[in-house]
């Protein structure tokens, strides 16, 4: 899997985020192309630590049995649950301009900038996992979007 820590990643994300413009339809789920880009954003905020989330009951007992899963090759799953809820009423400029820059500062932070934090539904995970997971996820929903 690729790692927004290699800069042909974070590049190929760069390039395909600009692509996408007010009118881009997703392809499954729920969100729309705003709440999308506020969505990737606030997982790089989470991965970098900027954002905290609380690891429920359920994610305790069983996210690391499935921890494999945030940073392996395969895709996600479409439709897969989250816990990164955004809401309407969002500046879509805005947001695409903002994630772009997460991105960027995500990258340029490396391996020591992920934070120490355990991921909400997955558990502890290292930097590298970090990395890869967060690519994954990005990609994931660019896909989404047919971009």
């Amino acid at each position: 899997m690729k790692s927004l820590f290699e800069k042909s990643a974070v590049d190929e994300v760069l390039e395909r985020a600009e692509k996408i413009t007010p009118q881009t339809q997703r392809q499954w789920g729920k969100m729309n192309v705003d709440q999308m880009l506020a969505h990737c954003s606030a997982g790089l905020d989470m991965a970098s630590g900027r954002v905290t989330p609380s690891r429920g009951f359920m994610a305790r007992l069983m996210g690391g049995f499935f921890k494999d899963l945030y940073s392996n090759d395969k895709p996600f799953e479409k439709n897969s649950p989250t816990s990164l809820t955004i809401g309407t009423n969002l500046d879509f400029a805005k947001e695409k301009q903002h994630l772009k820059e997460t991105v960027v500062r995500f990258s340029q932070s490396g391996l020591s900038g992920v934070t120490s934090q355990p991921h909400p539904f997955f558990g502890k995970l290292t930097p590298e996992a970090w990395g890869k997971g967060m690519y994954k996820h990005i990609d994931h929903h660019l896909k989404q979007f047919g971009i």
